[in-house]
Parts: C-alpha cells; structure tokens; sequence
C-alpha cells in the first residue's frame, strides 16, 4: 500500500485494472476490482485466486499482497477521575478540530451528538455526509460514511452510516461527546455524560459490521480520513493475530496519516493477560491499554438459607422473590447428547429447557447466552476468572468467586429446595484504581521487541457513553432493554479518552507532529505498580495518561517521516519497498543503512536480550517546549541489577525549540524475566519520565 504517486489524481484505477489485467485471464479485469484506494495513497482491493495473488506479488510496484481479513472491535466518572474537570481551560480552537472515528457507526440523534452552539464545520473540511431518508449529519457529525466492500450485508446490518452495534457511537461520544446531564444505564452511573473534547467535530467511518472489520474497508476509510481534513483519528479495533507492519491495515493508514500530521489512537487489544497478546503496535501509532476508574458494581446473591454472596455483574434486574435454583450438571441436554460432565458450564445447547425453565442456574464458568437461551429466570456463575470488570446479561445474573460457589454448591446439596434471589446491581468503589485490566493486551512487540508497546494506560473499564437503540444492553438477541447509553469496557473504551486528549493538546498546539502529540501524552503519564500488574511496563507502557499535565511537558521526543523510514530501513526493509510505500526517494543504501530499533527517537526505552548479561547504549534529541531557558537534570531510578548512565546528565536549553541530544547505557544482568527503570529530565517544573525495560528473549 504505497503513497499515491505524484500528480497522480484520477489515474489509480486504469493503473490498477492494468495490474489485474497481467496476472487475470479474464477478459473484463474491471470486474475482480473492488475498491481503489487513490485520495491519500495508492491501493486498490480484489477478488484474486491464490495462483493470481502470486503473481500479483511478483509484479513491479507491489509492496504488500494480504488477504481481505477480518478484524474486532475491541469493546462520566472517568473524566473526573483523571482529574481532567468539566471546568478545565479549552481553547478557543477546539470548535475547529475534527476528529475521525473508524467503527462500526453512530446513533447521530444521540443527545451526545448534538450540535447546540457550534457553527458551519470548519473550512479545511472536504468530507462527505452519506445522508439518507433515516441519517442525516449536523454541525457535530460533519462527517458519515460507510464500507462494505465484498457487498454482502447480514440481516441486523444496517446499509448506512447508522449504528446497529452500539460500539462505534460509544467510542465518537468518549471523544468528543457533548454534556448530557443525568445520563445513566437505569440509575446505574448516572452522572453528567460528556467527551474529553466536546466542541470538537466528528467524522464516522463506518468500517465494522456485524461479521467485523474488513481489511479494505479499514484501508478505504483511512484513505478518505485523511483526505477529508481530520486531525486525530481513532481506531477501536484491531487484528486477531499479530502482522508486519505493511501487511496490517491499521499501521498502513497509520502511517499515511502520520505523513499528513494526523496521529492515529489505537486499542491494544483484549487479549490480556498472556504476553505479547498486543496487536496494533506500530511505531507511528499510538497504543492505549485499558485501566480501571474508582467504581465498580457488585450484585449481590440472596439464598433461602438467609445466607448473602457478593459476585459482580452489570445487573439492572431486581428478581424481588425466590426461585428454585438447580446445578447446570443436574439439567443435561440428553436428547442433544450431553452429559452434566459439559452442562455445568451451561453453554449454549448443553441445558434441558424443561428443566431450568423458571429457575436460577448455577454454573461452573462465566457464561452469557446458555441459560438465557435455556428459559432459565437468572444465573450464578462461579469460577477463579478475573473479577475487575463486570459484564452485561440478558437475565439476572451475578459472577462469583470459587470460594463462594463453592458454598451455594454445599447449600443445593444439602437442601431439599435451595431457592436463591439476585438483586439489582450497586455501585462501589474500587480502592485499587487505576491498574491495567486483565483482559487488557499486553507486550512485548512481536514485530520489534526493542520498541515498547503498549504505550500508556487511559479509563476503559464501566464506562458509561452512548449507545445505539437497536442493539439491547446484553448485546444479545432476545434482551428487551434498549437504551441510550450502556456501560462497557475494553481497550475500545480506552482509546477514545486518549484520543480525545490528543486533539485537546493539539487544539493549544497545532504545529506539534504526531510523535510530538504522543511523546507529551508518554511522558508525563503517571507511574503505575507491578504489585498489581506483574507484567509492568508490558502492561501499562509508560503509565496512566495525566491530561492535564500532558499539555506541559516541557521537553519532547519528536520524530518524522524520515525517522520512521529509517527505522523501518533498520528493520530489513528495502529500498524499492520503501520508495513504493512513500512514493519518493527514500532509501535504505549510503552512510546510514537503517537505525536501530532502539535508536528511534521514542519516548521509552526497551531493551531484548537473549542471554542474561546486557549492556546497550541508547540516543535521544528532546527539543525544548517550556522555559526558553532552562537546565533539566536527569533523576534516574534503577532497582539492583541494572545500572543506567546518563550523558550528559544535565541539559541547559537557551532558547524555545532548541535540540539537545544525550545517550542512556543501560547494562546489568537480569535475574527474571524483566526488570524496570526509568529516567527523568527535571527543571523543577517539568517532570519528563520514561521508562527503561530490560527483558529476555527465547
């Protein structure tokens, strides 16, 4: 996917017909091409046979060929507990940023989306509103439209920019959101709802659909994004697997916006808590893991001995009364051939209707759909899983821990009729916050361990933001609820509040470059424990976004085209696919042949070892923007095992914008798997911290 060749406007399709032309024997050619990707960079999509996408990898001019593949989604108070305040300073400019949103579509009578107060959309804009008798956009949806290239819709689709998922209206309203007042899921939550950027415009590209995210969608909408005058784009969703950076569409578009200055906000994944689960890891990206806020909601369990239990569930059903309750290994579906050994796990199929119809199950693993589908009136469920983030269910419901069901086990079998109740859900505090989430993606970065990934933590766990009014609460078939917002949590709800932070700062600072905009929001984030997350840095990369420090930072890691490519020179690409990418000179031969991974001029520092003993040297330039002058001193913090030199270790900067560049030893010998450090550039004002993370490769 390279970058459109110049003064090439109009001519990306007769080129692209031409290619299929060579490797088809098809006398209309034409008719294998699905989309040409020609505003922003140069592309296209086909229906190819395997033997045909051989051949077209062998033709001049082909960077990449890979498979039209489908991708996720990666699915108030958290505002407030960043400390980033209703009342916080705004820039006059907010009102002209634009932020693009690739998901699955908005719900644009959403009260999130109204556009009370802002004028006409700002001039730069040249996008398009694909309006129709039942969509139409305004002065804060400037922007809608959807892909679907394969062409084929399924029966909950909707055929327009309208959100039939929920997803893609959740994530727009995190970003830039108006103020709604006492928006809450049936009383749970309730607060004032609002974005991080609420003057702020928003674009829809809508990309997912209810089988997921198509590659050249994804492609498509980046093409047109960046075309159409978007400052920040935000992408909630990601690939199953992990894949070179040119053969992923997220880090394709990615970087083509980086070229363009719009800096792209990802999710990391929910793949967690396994290592390397990460999957959108580019360099020119940014990378967001999902952290908890101070709130959590608890359902408690009621049996008939008088007895109380405590799960956690999203519950906004209260029983009122008792219900027998029965053993998922009691009630087998016999006549579908299974066993108690599988229906006490109560998975879809696996219950006698005939005999949870009216009752509470009690199940032997967390489970959404089985009893539901089963007749059953509620359910328990027990398991050692991870208890930080509760879910939504189409019945009462409350997940608890195996000590607990382990109890309400011994009850059902020494009573002649256990009966039990499930309350309404509660909110409570969650004294431990912010710590990364279980399910959230951790690192290290496959494609470049010496890069670290994920890059920052931000709020993605219960929060409550707009939703559509044809997906239920559960998201599930069957559930009658349907409201206007719905509590959720993900690295999707994670990223949209980075995002959002990205346009806040580039609404005061419109000249900073995407690396700039990334290394403010890295290096002033807060440090966050291993006691909670073993995986450290792996976990939550260089800490917990502080928004409003992050408009300070005093110094910056900045980086441009020509950084990336020379990293990318450093990473074994050549220069014919480097030239096909940019669409200019750029070349991998000469004096410098390519930097080190570690030599990027990233705002943190990783450092891959295969053997137990490391010594690496790092350099860096941070271009001054606080105090024209100003002496920062390095403070480096190191625990015993690796030692950290610095030098020089104090910088004095005479004048704004100046470049001063120093070098980190990093060496020692590691006695587990990893070990974490950090050093920070201090004036007295500015604290710029970035951490240092030595670790073992098999």
């Amino acid at each position: 996917m390279g970058n459109r060749l110049k003064n090439d406007v109009s001519t990306s399709s007769p080129q692209h017909i031409n290619m299929l032309q060579k490797i088809t024997s098809s006398d209309v050619p034409s008719k294998h091409l699905l989309h040409s990707y020609k505003r922003s960079f140069n592309g296209f999509a086909a229906m190819l046979t395997e033997e045909e996408v051989k051949k077209m990898a062998g033709l001049e001019g082909v960077v990449s060929v890979f498979p039209n593949r489908k991708n996720k989604l990666h699915t108030t108070k958290s505002w407030d507990f960043m400390g980033f305040s209703r009342q916080v300073n705004r820039s006059k400019t907010e009102g002209d940023l634009i932020v693009g949103v690739l998901d699955s579509g908005i719900w644009p009578e959403s009260e999130s989306f109204s556009d009370r107060g802002l004028g006409p959309p700002p001039s730069k804009w040249t996008g398009t509103c694909q309006s129709s008798s039942n969509f139409t956009c305004n002065n804060k949806v400037i922007g809608a439209k959807y892909y679907r290239k394969i062409g084929k819709f399924g029966p909950r689709d909707l055929q327009s920019p309208r959100d039939s998922d929920g997803h893609g209206s959740h994530t727009t309203s995190t970003v830039a959101g108006d103020e709604v007042s006492m928006a809450n899921l049936y009383s749970l939550a309730q607060g004032t709802a609002r974005g991080g950027v609420p003057s702020a415009r928003v674009a829809v590209y809508k990309v997912c659909w209810s089988d997921g995210c198509h590659d050249a969608d994804i492609l498509a909408a980046f093409d047109d994004a960046i075309a159409d005058g978007v400052d920040i784009i935000s992408v909630s969703l990601g690939s199953f697997f992990h894949r070179r950076y040119f053969r992923d569409p997220i880090a394709i578009g990615a970087f083509h916006a980086m070229r363009k200055g719009i800096l792209t906000s990802t999710s990391a994944g929910n793949e967690g808590p396994g290592l390397a689960s990460i999957t959108n890891y580019s360099p020119w990206s940014l990378s967001v893991a999902a952290s908890t806020i101070d709130r959590k909601f608890f359902t408690k369990v009621l049996l008939g001995s008088g007895k109380t239990y405590e799960g956690i569930s999203i519950n906004t059903f209260d029983l009122k009364s008792e219900y027998p309750i029965i053993y998922g290994a009691n009630a087998p579906n016999v006549s579908a051939g299974y066993n108690g050994s599988i229906s006490r796990y109560c998975f879809p199929g696996t219950l006698d209707s005939n005999l949870v119809k009216g009752k509470i199950v009690f199940c032997d693993t967390l489970q959404k759909t089985g009893p539901f589908f089963a007749g059953a009136v509620g359910a328990l469920m027990q398991d050692d899983g991870p208890k930080d983030a509760a879910k939504s269910f189409p019945i009462p419901s409350s997940y608890l821990d195996p000590e607990a069901g382990k109890e309400i086990y011994s009850y059902m079998n020494t009573t002649s009729n256990p009966t039990a109740t499930i309350f309404k859900s509660y909110e409570g505090p969650d004294k431990l916050a912010p710590y990364v989430a279980s399910f959230s993606s951790r690192g290290p970065n496959l494609a470049t361990l010496d890069i670290l990934k994920p890059d920052l933590a931000a709020p993605g766990v219960h929060i409550l933001a707009t939703w559509s009014l044809v997906n239920p609460v559960s998201e599930v078939q069957g559930d009658d609820r349907f409201v206007p917002y719905n509590i959720l949590s993900g690295t999707s709800m994670a990223c949209p509040h980075v995002s959002a932070i990205a346009a806040y700062i580039k609404s005061f600072h419109p000249t900073w470059s995407p690396a700039a905009i990334k290394s403010a929001l890295m290096t002033t984030a807060r440090p966050m424990s291993a006691d909670i997350n073993p995986e450290a840095e792996f976990a939550y990369g260089a800490g917990h976004i502080d928004p409003i420090q992050s408009l300070n930072p005093g110094l910056l890691y900045d980086a441009d085209e020509t950084d990336y490519v020379d990293f990318l020179c450093g990473q074994n690409y050549t220069t014919k696919t480097l030239q096909l990418v940019t669409g200019d000179s750029s070349s991998c031969s000469g004096l410098k042949n390519g930097t080190a991974a570690w030599d990027l001029n990233y705002p943190s520092f990783a450092l891959s070892t295969s053997s137990e003993a490391f010594n690496r040297t790092f350099t860096r330039i941070v271009t001054n923007v606080g105090s024209p002058t100003s002496t920062y001193t390095s403070v480096v913090k190191a625990p015993t095992g690796i030692k950290v030199t610095v030098i020089p270790s104090v910088l004095t900067f005479s004048s704004a914008r100046q470049k001063l560049p120093f070098s980190i030893t990093v060496e020692g010998k590691l006695n587990s798997f990893m070990l974490s450090a950090s050093v920070t550039w201090t004036d007295g004002v500015h604290q710029v911290r970035s951490p240092i993370v030595a670790f073992l490769v098999a």
